[in-house]
């Protein structure tokens, strides 16, 4: 038997539920499918089960991709604001966390059952689970697309690509997306592992390790081992909570660092922002006889103190009795920490994925590709936001643009 449908979208997580319910209330027949059993995985686990599900103050400035510009027309015409709307509509309670990013404030289910929701109301065809064997392009069948499925064939003059990147695979990611742009002819970014903790080796985070547990705020950055200070000065700096782990370094400074870090790339971290080490170190110098230890431990949690005294036997001495020159050193290393990560926890642990569908091949206004009727959106794209709301914010955008293109069939 053939089902046919006006489109399918394949992928059901945030972009793709959203987009099918966009396009299902302008009167489209939508098919949405999913390999996976469960609606939303990435949803549902997301903000520690709450949902960061968009950031208030989301711009393009947010997001990276090998073209930056190419968020603005989805953005713009999809804001947070008009999200917040639905939710109110659909009388979901949330708040603001920090930075602007809001969160429910009972559970990620809320946001799922109103896209469910949102999909019944737009009289959307849902599948799950439901695998697609291959899909076939109007070049082949002289028609529509054919997708060879394990419920029979389905035919749509529209596909709609919304099955994500690679990020924690235990709850479903695939490279199918990457696969069907590969086969239509569609350039692609590498993809890699983003919004991910960092690892260092063995043996030289041996000191660290004892820190496992720590957080601090923290100013962190990266860019190239040589950089000139020019280059320095444009780096993307943030400033966030740094949590240390017993194989390297984690917290939101960690993950936001990390979709800018490159194999290589050594990263830099002030332990102690807002504190004016060296005035203070020398002043403790003139009216102290306590260790350095101890009188580091008053402007840095102490364990960090214990640690990285313990690095250095010639700080092993009481304050009193150190050089201006080792105090000035000692401050300056905590203050511009350089260390070079020798890989990520990979995608098991990351939250997104960097890279995907080239959007040189993709249509900014539509998320059409140049392959007609063909579309990808969300996280399958090359685009990918900070920590903090902004990527379901492009998934929510892109989505809407894809569904606004959407033309039921003749």
């Amino acid at each position: 038997m053939t089902h046919q449908f006006d489109a399918v979208v394949v992928g059901a997580g945030a972009a793709g539920l959203f987009c099918a319910a966009q396009a299902g209330q302008r009167g489209l027949k939508v098919l949405l499918l999913d390999h996976s059993e469960k609606v939303a995985e990435k949803i549902r686990i997301s903000g520690g089960g709450r949902c960061n599900f968009t950031n208030r103050d989301a711009t393009p400035a947010q997001f990276l991709s090998e073209n930056p510009h190419f968020c603005r027309s989805a953005l713009s015409r999809y804001t947070p604001q008009d999200f917040i709307a639905l939710l109110q509509r659909h009388n979901i309670p949330f708040h603001e966390k920090h930075k602007g990013q809001l969160f429910c404030d009972r559970s990620a289910e809320d946001v799922i059952n109103m896209l469910l929701a949102e999909c019944e109301a737009g009289g959307v065809t849902r599948w799950q689970p439901c695998s697609i064997q291959s899909l076939k392009g109007p070049q082949e069948t002289g028609g529509n697309y054919e997708l060879q499925s394990n419920r029979g064939l389905i035919t749509a003059p529209q596909v709609v690509i919304a099955t994500g990147g690679l990020s924690i695979p235990k709850i479903g990611a695939t490279d199918f997306g990457y696969r069907i742009a590969k086969q239509f002819g569609l350039r692609l970014v590498e993809p890699r592992a983003a919004l991910v903790p960092l690892t260092f080796d063995g043996q030289g985070w041996a000191p660290y390790a004892q820190l496992a547990g720590l957080a601090l705020p923290v100013l962190i950055e990266t860019s190239p081992a040589d950089a000139t200070p020019k280059q320095r000065r444009k780096a993307v700096v943030f400033s966030e909570d740094l949590l240390f782990t017993h194989r390297g370094l984690s917290g939101p400074a960690v993950l936001q660092i990390s979709s800018f870090w490159r194999e290589g790339q050594p990263i830099r971290i002030n332990l102690a922002p807002g504190v004016d080490l060296p005035n203070l170190l020398l002043r403790a110098k003139a009216t102290s006889r306590k260790l350095i230890a101890n009188e580091l431990a008053a402007l840095v949690p102490s364990r960090l103190a214990d640690a990285w005294i313990s690095t250095d036997p010639a700080l092993q001495k009481p304050i009193s009795e150190a050089t201006d020159k080792a105090l000035l050193g000692l401050a300056q290393r905590l203050a511009d920490w350089e260390l070079t990560p020798n890989g990520s926890e990979g995608y098991k642990k990351a939250e997104v994925t960097v890279g995907g569908v080239d959007t040189r091949d993709l249509s900014s206004q539509t998320l059409e590709s140049k392959q007609p009727g063909l579309y990808f959106i969300g996280e399958v794209v090359d685009v990918t936001g900070w920590l903090g709301g902004y990527n379901f914010q492009w998934a929510w955008a892109s989505a809407h643009a894809c569904a606004q293109a959407l033309t039921p069939a003749r």
